[in-house]
């Protein structure tokens, strides 16, 4: 499954339903899809997203290796939640400032 998030102003960001629902019940939604968060809600889920990814980075990181996952069999590179979160982010700094409805189907 693949979320699509949208708001006015800021391109469409398209994330995995996993990583996705994660982020709307971040957010403080229930982690229903389709959904929105109204424009007056929309900086306390950035301040909440901003919170829970600060907070991510902040725990102990495995040791260093080659950047990839040893447990995966496909040897791909392994991409943080902080890293996941960026678009979605920024997406919402632009509903801000926008006054902008977030939604996602």
């Amino acid at each position: 499954m693949l979320v699509t998030f949208k708001t006015k102003y800021y391109s469409n960001i398209t994330l995995f339903g996993n990583i996705a629902l994660t982020f709307i019940k971040i957010m403080g939604h229930g982690g229903t899809v389709p959904g929105a968060i109204r424009a007056e809600d929309v900086p306390a889920a950035l301040q909440r997203l901003s919170k829970a990814i600060e907070q991510q980075s902040a725990s102990p990181k495995p040791a260093p290796s080659s950047g990839y996952d040893d447990d995966n069999e496909d040897n791909e590179p392994v991409v943080s939640l902080r890293q996941r979160a960026l678009p979605l982010i920024e997406l919402l700094h632009s509903a801000v400032e926008s006054e902008s409805n977030v939604m996602w189907e």
